[in-house]
């Protein structure tokens, strides 16, 4: 056989076990999100977001899980946000060669991938054991410990991209670093770094592990953030194992709702990066 013959043979081969395995994976996500949608939509409703967790054998909704989620979500991203961005700044822009900069970006690396559960088991050794109760504080503060690395990496990427020719131009107008970081490179990627705070929000909207060992779950309305508060991560978990069909066809509701959030952040997240490289 030629080389050339070989050389199609080994591409076309190549090509048919890359296709073959794109469509072993796209497979089982269709199957998943079939049976979410199939299962999901009838629990779709007004009732589900205007009632509150029922016991078995009762009608109601996620009303308060849904509320919870949002308030702990949102405190979440207030601490890990602007926390996120200043590391990511310092990595980018002062310990860029230095080995204390090499060393916070491994350890940021290690928490990136260092699983939900472990940050849940230190929140609640550290804040909730201390404190005596499970408490939405505790869920905040375990959500914001995994949005952080999220913003650190995203950030110092982002503000990597950013041509050194403007900082310099900057700099020779007389602009002390600050101001250039503020007034040059953050608005420069100003679109990339939002990217990086949503993608932070989507990679916690389904987090359940972290709220079981600190916010725990709460049956009715609770607006105490010094106590537990009703999530609809742990809710689905709760009534998806319980026994009772009712509360099965709300965690395909709540599942589903979390499905199609995370898919617009993420659809979110994405049209802003590409707006951000457009406009480069």
């Amino acid at each position: 056989m030629e080389l050339y013959s070989r050389r199609r043979l080994t591409n076309w081969l190549v090509i048919g076990l890359s296709v073959v395995a794109t469509a072993f994976g796209l497979l089982w996500l269709a199957l998943v999100l079939s049976t979410l949608l199939i299962n999901g939509v009838g629990a779709i409703g007004p009732s589900l977001f205007t009632q509150m967790t029922p016991p078995p054998g009762s009608s109601g909704g996620l009303l308060n899980a849904i509320a919870g989620s949002l308030v702990m979500t949102l405190i979440a991203t207030l601490i890990g946000t602007p926390t996120g961005i200043l590391a990511g700044t310092f990595l980018a822009e002062y310990a860029r060669g230095s080995r204390f900069g090499e060393v916070v970006r491994f350890v940021n690396d290690i928490l990136l991938s260092a699983p939900s559960i472990i940050v849940g088991l230190f929140v609640y050794e550290v804040m909730v054991v201390r404190m005596g109760h499970f408490s939405a504080w505790a869920g905040a503060v375990a959500l914001a410990i995994i949005t952080i690395p999220v913003v650190v990496r995203t950030t110092e990427d982002m503000l990597r991209l950013v041509p050194s020719a403007l900082r310099e131009a900057a700099a020779a107008l007389g602009a002390p670093q600050w101001k250039v970081i503020v007034m040059v490179t953050y608005r420069a990627e100003a679109q990339g770094m939002m990217t990086g705070v949503l993608l932070a929000i989507a990679r916690i909207s389904g987090e359940t592990a972290p709220l079981l060992f600190t916010a725990l779950n709460n049956q009715f309305w609770s607006g105490d953030l010094n106590g537990p508060m009703a999530n609809l991560p742990v809710v689905i978990f709760q009534f998806a194992m319980s026994p009772y069909a009712d509360w099965q066809r709300l965690a395909w509701g709540g599942a589903l709702l979390i499905t199609a959030s995370i898919l617009v952040l993420n659809i979110t997240a994405r049209l802003l990066a590409a707006w951000s490289s457009f406009k480069q």
